[in-house]
């Protein structure tokens, strides 16, 4: 009886909580509404001829993006003013593709939505010119239903999509945050870590934003390189991505020379604080010969864990059978780009079960054991 009670009463609060936020929710969303709606009046009265004759300007507190509207129909353009700042953007107006160009010049936004029809100057060159301009701006075509061809070609110049008029509040709502949301993925794409195949000089030294895959290199899925001479054996070492998401390594063991392995099997083991890495064997063969100053020195991974800084060399007996296995050019950068996205939605979440927040590329010796074991046997053991 007591334990119902105590679940009851556990049940109770957790649904008054959640009224109470729900409740507290709305409230702020209806105080935001209400001084938008008064940032939209006030804007009416301003004037801002100084940068475009018609130009009107609604300026919102952290706004979810900053729109430009070019449209020679002002009630469009009283309609992307209204519906738009309530609901949190930042929205200038103008009745010109001349004016829309010279304010893309001379300030930051987010999208530019154009009409396609416009006398003097149509929405097909406001659309080449912003994207000559400002790449980095989003562009979308307003068009009626008769044009909507002539908008599907916009996207030949780079417009991002378009939108037909007439629309309802709710429509363009729903199409300005899918269209925000596609711009945050792009961006954020952009961002990622760039995977390069280079042709890199011995002694260079790894960017550390950037994974490097020299040319002519195959990787492992388990993230080995190796790298065939003429007479048919292969140099193997691990890879830029094992390297900089392990960390410091503060030695390595090597195979020994004689003993055979065949791929996927036990090569070498690289430690750090005490753990241990163990990478398997990108091909079969006898181990011919060994990096016993790799083995001494593994500070000069910090350089490049590649060229010199092999660890050993297999007499591979097997190819026919092993090199399909292996990645290489662009292959090998998908390769890494997907490990790369991997690796962090692991970060993100081992961040939300510890203290150090991390969730980025580079801190794998941060952390404890558990979550090692957990990333090794993602990368490292398949």
């Amino acid at each position: 009886m007591v334990i119902l009670l105590v679940f009851a009463s556990f049940v109770l609060f957790v649904v008054a909580d959640i009224a109470v936020r729900s409740v507290a929710r709305s409230m702020h969303e209806k105080r935001l509404r209400k001084e938008r709606a008064e940032v939209l009046a006030v804007s009416l009265k301003l004037d801002f001829t100084r940068e475009a004759k018609s130009l009107k300007r609604a300026e919102v507190k952290e706004p979810a993006a900053r729109i430009l509207c070019v449209d020679d129909e002002k009630v469009i353009l009283d309609s992307f003013r209204k519906i738009l700042v309530l609901d949190g953007y930042c929205v200038d107006t103008v009745e010109t593709g001349q004016e829309a160009l010279g304010l893309v010049q001379a300030r930051n936004y987010d999208f530019v939505f154009t009409d396609l029809k416009m006398p003097s100057m149509d929405g097909v060159d406001v659309v080449k010119s912003v994207k000559h301009m400002r790449p980095d701006v989003d562009v979308i075509v307003i068009t009626g239903y008769a044009t909507v061809e002539s908008a599907v070609e916009c996207m030949k110049f780079g417009a991002m999509d378009y939108v037909q008029k007439p629309f309802t509040e709710d429509e363009l709502l729903a199409f300005t945050k899918k269209a925000l949301i596609k711009r945050r993925d792009r961006i954020q794409k952009q961002l990622k870590p760039k995977v390069h195949i280079t042709a890199l000089p011995k002694e260079e030294t790894m960017p550390a934003g950037e994974f490097l895959i020299p040319g002519g290199v195959l990787i492992s899925k388990g993230h080995c390189w190796a790298s065939m001479s003429q007479d048919g054996s292969v140099k193997v070492g691990l890879d830029d991505f094992a390297k900089k998401i392990i960390g410091h390594i503060d030695d390595i063991e090597l195979p020994n020379v004689g003993m055979t392995v065949k791929a996927g099997q036990p090569l070498f083991t690289v430690r750090q604080k005490g753990r241990r890495v163990q990478f398997s064997a990108p091909v079969g063969g006898q181990i011919v010969k060994v990096n016993a100053a790799l083995g001494a020195d593994g500070d000069a991974l910090e350089v490049t864990p590649y060229q010199k800084n092999w660890t050993c060399v297999i007499d591979a007996d097997n190819l026919d059978k092993d090199l399909p296995a292996l990645k290489i050019g662009k292959s090998a950068v998908s390769l890494f780009e997907d490990d790369i996205d991997h690796f962090r939605r692991i970060m993100r979440d081992l961040a939300k079960q510890g203290d150090d927040g991390q969730a980025h590329v580079g801190d794998l010796e941060q952390l404890d054991e558990t979550q090692w074991e957990r990333v090794v046997g993602e990368f490292f053991r398949r």
